[in-house]
């Protein structure tokens, strides 16, 4: 069944993260994306590991679905058959430092010309606007400027990251989000129009409560480690054998749980009687739920919460998360043969749709892989094509 995207043509000029986890996103919904590569090297994150026979298992996980065209677009013949390209695409996607696409002549102002229904999505550290627009930008730079890493971790004296790329794959998401939209918005007005995504600009976006933490009490948060700064318990507990998480977001769930973890005291305990007093008294209330919960492993806690509906869950591995039935049950593990790297597993896509579902239908490609697939389409003899190769212009 065709996805929802089915018949949008994407130009995929991205490389590394958030460009390609936003084109990803669209080919899992359908639309054809070409992927374009610099010739010999490709995406910068082929090279990045581990590697299975050869190929990166970094550029798999983001890239299924794709097609690679490599092509020099700083030689006249590479920008011509991108020109050929657009001019039948609905979307361009690039990440380049604002200002590169525009020395090659190829920034939104110039290919609007050529196609005035294209959509031009532009993701980029900072923006194309602004006194920061011309830095270069990483994830652990922007999750550092964007104040995330200043409320994550143990404690301020530890500046901590997230686990994951968080602040590229916010504006891989923000992205596909601002496609979707300028396409939607195409179908009444017919023409095309830019959408400019920063990174630093989707860190603000997510930094959620902390902003009316900040402007409510005129104080910065700081750190908490697992505590929720509104809601208590709201935190990773021990138990006997390691750390379980558990969420108490009303006063009828801190009751239960007082019930379950046989400590009764606590529920009449007056400085625990509020959602508000609770959050206040964390430190202490804390190590009491330790002690109570360290008498018995964490199987046998979550267990007696799932039966009393207290929302509780294990602090899995990878390896736990890749194995869970609920994961395995919801498609979100997926195993696809790669012409190199033999099977490869990826997770699948987290939009479910009852009609036009997403569908995870080819692996990442091969440098390459499809150059005389789209030269040919495109009106290209064989002879010409074997002339790009021989002038590296592929």
């Amino acid at each position: 069944m065709p996805g929802p995207l089915h018949g949008i043509k994407v130009i995929d000029l991205t490389r590394v993260l958030a460009g390609p986890f936003c084109t990803m996103t669209l080919a899992d919904l359908g639309a054809e994306i070409i992927k374009i590569e610099k010739p010999g090297t490709g995406d910068d994150s082929r090279a990045f590991g581990p590697h299975l026979h050869g190929e990166s298992a970094y550029f798999m996980s983001i890239n299924r679905g794709k097609k690679s065209l490599t092509l020099d677009l700083k030689a006249e013949k590479g920008r011509e058959i991108f020109l050929k390209l657009v001019k039948d695409a609905d979307v361009v996607v690039e990440n380049f430092k604002p200002g590169v696409m525009k020395k090659l002549g190829l920034d939104y102002a110039a290919l609007q010309k050529i196609n005035p229904k294209l959509i031009y999505c532009a993701s980029s550290g900072f923006g194309q606007t602004g006194p920061y627009s011309s830095r270069p930008a990483y994830d652990l730079i922007i999750q550092g400027m964007g104040g995330l890493m200043s409320i994550t971790g143990p404690d301020a004296s530890q500046p901590t990251k997230v686990g994951s790329s968080i602040a590229d794959i916010f504006a891989g998401v923000f992205s596909a989000i601002g496609i979707l939209s300028a396409l939607y918005n195409r179908t009444h007005t017919g023409k095309g129009q830019m959408v400019d995504v920063a990174m630093l600009d989707c860190m603000v976006a997510i930094l959620e409560n902390a902003i009316a933490r900040f402007t409510g009490s005129g104080i910065d948060p700081v750190p908490i480690g697992n505590r929720h700064p509104s809601i208590a318990p709201f935190t990773s507990v021990r138990t006997s054998d390691g750390y379980i998480n558990i969420a108490c977001g009303n006063d009828a769930l801190w009751l239960k749980l007082c019930e379950i973890i046989e400590r009764p005291d606590l529920a009449t305990d007056k400085r625990y009687e509020s959602n508000r007093s609770r959050c206040d008294h964390m430190p202490d209330l804390l190590p009491q739920l330790n002690e109570a919960m360290q008498k018995q492993p964490a199987a046998y806690w979550l267990k007696k919460l799932e039966e009393g509906h207290v929302p509780a869950g294990p602090i899995n591995t990878i390896s736990q998360v890749l194995s869970d039935p609920q994961v395995l049950a919801r498609n979100m593990l997926l195993e696809l043969a790669h012409p190199v790297a033999g099977m490869v597993k990826v997770p699948g896509s987290p939009v479910k749709l009852s009609d036009t579902p997403a569908e995870v239908k080819a692996p990442a490609p091969v440098l390459g892989q499809h150059n005389d697939e789209i030269l040919a389409s495109l009106g290209y003899s064989v002879q010409q094509i074997e002339g790009f190769r021989a002038e590296a212009v592929i």
